[in-house]
């Protein structure tokens, strides 16, 4: 069964969140695709963005959510799909497919690549991005916590994100015969508000952990949470940094 998202809590941060999509898809140069795919586009409200860019496109927001595809089938000009990623299949060869902060999800996720390459047309772009950042309190933390009890009846075996460093993902799309480009940036969000990284993190890493646990658990989880990321994540005075790598590649085939 696929995992309930929130669109609103999702998008508290569309700003920073639409920040490494733009780098990723500024590095697209393909002129005129006619098919464009964005594979877990969640509420498409960037998938808008590869419309206004590509207006003669037939561009598809794909995720495996019903909430995010209700709230992207309202966006004008961009079609959409229900459908999981990893089984995914166009009905004719696509021009661009983009998967931004969406194949982290997926375990062995190295081993979608070849399947997704040969999806493109000749000539056709994959770009991806991924956080890199599963090692920092914003996940390591909710981890430790969730494997105490009595959290940890409720979540073992929940799914957490992975990713890999740059090199890998250049290695593996040069292996499929693609000319690469792979980098990492790391972002310093400035975040404001009441327990802004928990916010932030209930919106996506956090979120199949807290869906795991019964609602009292759920509270208690996190408020516990909170304070570990508070400590860990202070606040300056002004705001709250969140330091936030990702990892892009964008790989064009033959």
């Amino acid at each position: 069964m696929a995992m309930r998202w929130d669109p609103d809590t999702y998008l508290a941060y569309a700003d920073e969140r639409a920040r490494p999509f733009l780098e990723l898809t500024a590095r697209i140069r393909a002129e005129a695709p006619r098919t464009v795919v964005d594979l877990g586009a969640g509420p498409g409200t960037l998938t808008a963005l590869l419309h206004e860019r590509w207006p003669e496109a037939q561009v598809t927001a794909v995720d495996s959510s019903a909430e995010m595809i209700e709230r992207a089938s309202a966006i004008e000009g961009i079609g959409v799909q229900h459908a999981d990623l990893r089984s995914w299949r166009p009905d004719s060869p696509v021009d661009v497919i983009v998967a931004n902060a969406s194949l982290q999800w997926v375990p062995d996720h190295l081993a979608l690549l070849p399947r997704l390459i040969d999806h493109l047309a000749p000539g056709g772009w994959l770009v991806l991005q991924v956080p890199g950042n599963f090692e920092e309190p914003s996940h390591t933390l909710r981890r430790e916590l969730a494997a105490q009890e009595p959290f940890a009846a409720h979540t073992a075996g929940v799914d957490h994100p992975a990713s890999h460093d740059p090199a890998v993902y250049l290695r593996a799309l040069q292996e499929l015969g693609c000319e690469v480009d792979a980098w990492e940036t790391t972002y310093l969000h400035l975040l404001h508000g009441e327990d802004p990284v928990l916010e932030w993190v209930k919106g996506t890493g956090a979120r199949p952990t807290l869906l795991a646990l019964p609602e009292d658990l759920r509270a208690r989880f996190e408020a516990e949470l909170g304070a570990r990321l508070r400590e860990a994540y202070p606040e300056t005075g002004t705001d709250v940094v969140l330091p936030f790598r990702r990892v892009f590649a964008v790989a064009r085939r033959p």
